[in-house]
């Protein structure tokens, strides 16, 4: 039987539209606490009373540990396979310690005694992320049982790439426009309506997520099913080398997500729009106004990937953004960014909507894509070795990349500290001056260009183009169907 053949016959695993929609809510669920967390530094420091830069530190760490606890759990997702499934009982329960998690940092650090209140904090922290770590690494890693339809995967892009917009858009007009106005401040009362919210939406999230994978989490779909080769846990280095596909998209996205974790840092966001603008509640206006279009770039990158494949998307999105953040660059540079004002709109406001709105939306395409592309790797893995190993790809993933995005806390503390804010973080009050605006301009477009460029470069050499993935879901539906007509012909003798 040939390999087309055998595609034919399989006819591809193909899922529901609502399945799609409500299992891209498991990585909407972790990213509120994502969002949420990135306010951490103003609690920490504004209301336990730790240091600026040791706060920095301590989220650098805690990133890195992230990424330790990830191949772990992967190793234990791999393994898994009970009446609930392979996936499921990873969503339910990171989802549980990330919310008890939250409730107790943020109710109790600051009443613990002073000599302890470092340690307790520390400890919470990396309880929510071996939580964080459960619920994410199924993000990556069902992708491959969810759907192997090249035309249907990168579907998944688009709801992920609305329910982010609406998060991190939508969060930052909640907090900026409306919480800091009714609580004056970052302050305790803050912190509890905002986690409060959060919590209850990332359990609804979770609840949708496992319904739209129950049909789907099961023996059948996980690889080459009874034939799949099993996986030790020293297998993980053997994977990471010879993956290199794997190697050159963790590299490409961790860049990229390195780069948009320092734009989307609350202290960055602060310092852009409260500080070089002048106006900290325009950037709930400003991301209310780049809803619609950046949703527009999303279903358009999406269409190109269903088209032509993501990895062409993937680049098309990556050279645009790439040349929007050098023209923001240029754009500070030479203009007051004071001039940009909603409430006396000229060329400046005018631009600066339209090169933000492209930076944002073609910016976030890479990342949006990744997961689909994580399962195209993991179905690479498959076919070249026989291993069904999803948890491993997509924690190794998250690994790499938690590694190299853990610097961005540390980033925006010591680069603020240089300038002299050691023991506050730069708040909407603080005075604009000649070193504050170079640094907000490094962080907040510098490093992203930067960041792009890399990228770029990289992921023109990636092997997994459209006529590749072809390729790959061929060869795997052969072997399943020449696995299949052996056992056939045995139970026949």
């Amino acid at each position: 039987m040939s390999a087309t053949s055998a595609v034919n016959n399989q006819q591809y695993n193909k899922a529901k539209l609502w399945e799609i929609g409500f299992f891209a809510l498991n990585n909407t669920a972790t990213n509120l606490y994502m969002f949420i967390l990135a306010f951490v530094s103003y609690y920490a420091a504004g209301v336990a009373g730790i240091a600026v830069v040791v706060v920095s530190t301590i989220l650098m760490a805690m990133r890195i540990f992230d990424g330790i606890t990830d191949p772990i759990v992967g190793f234990l997702v791999d393994k898994t396979e009970g009446k609930f499934g392979k996936f499921r009982p990873f969503m339910v329960i990171g989802n549980i310690i990330l919310a008890a998690s939250i409730l107790v940092m943020y109710n109790v650090t600051h009443l613990v005694p002073e000599s302890f209140r470092l340690l307790f904090f520390i400890l919470i922290y990396a309880v929510h992320i071996i939580g964080y770590t459960c619920q994410t690494s199924v993000t990556k890693a069902a992708q491959t049982v969810l759907t192997n339809d090249p035309k249907q995967r990168p579907l998944f892009a688009i709801f992920d790439g609305v329910y982010n917009t609406l998060i991190f858009t939508g969060g930052q007009v909640y907090v900026a426009s409306y919480l800091v106005k009714k609580h004056g401040d970052f302050n305790m009362a803050l912190f509890t309506e905002l986690n409060t919210l959060a919590i209850i939406l990332a359990g609804v999230f979770t609840v949708l997520a496992v319904i739209g994978l129950s049909s789907k989490d099961k023996k059948e779909y996980f690889g080459l099913a009874e034939d799949t080769v099993q996986t030790k846990f020293r297998d993980f280095w053997p994977i990471l080398k010879n993956n290199k596909p794997l190697l050159k998209l963790v590299t490409a996205v961790t860049v990229d997500k390195l780069a948009f974790s320092l734009l989307r840092h609350a202290v960055v966001v602060v310092m852009l729009f409260g500080i070089l603008i002048g106006d900290y509640a325009l950037s709930g206006t400003i991301s209310m106004i780049t809803i619609v279009p950046t949703l527009l770039i999303t279903f358009w990158a999406v269409a190109k990937a269903r088209k032509t494949g993501m990895k062409k998307a993937f680049l098309f999105s990556t050279w645009i953004a790439l040349g929007t953040f050098v023209a923001l660059i240029a754009m500070f540079v030479l203009i007051d960014g004071s001039s940009i004002s909603m409430s006396n709109v000229g060329i400046a406001t005018v631009l600066f909507i339209a090169l933000y709105t492209m930076a944002m939306g073609f910016g976030q395409v890479p990342s949006t894509l990744v997961n689909p592309m994580i399962a195209d790797v993991s179905d690479y893995e498959t076919s070249k070795s026989g291993r069904y190993v999803p948890g491993m790809i997509g924690t190794l993933f998250s690994f790499i990349d938690k590694l190299i995005t853990s610097l961005a806390p540390a980033i925006v503390g010591f680069a603020v500290a240089l300038i002299g804010f050691k023991d506050a973080f730069p708040s909407v009050t603080d005075v604009l001056t000649p070193e504050l605006k170079v640094v907000t301009i490094i962080l907040a477009f510098g490093i992203p260009a930067l960041a792009l460029l890399i990228s770029g470069l990289i992921m023109s050499r990636y092997e997994l183009s459209a006529e590749k993935m072809e390729e790959i879901q061929a060869t795997i539906a052969e072997k399943k169907s020449k696995n299949t007509t052996k056992k056939e012909e045995k139970i026949a003798n």
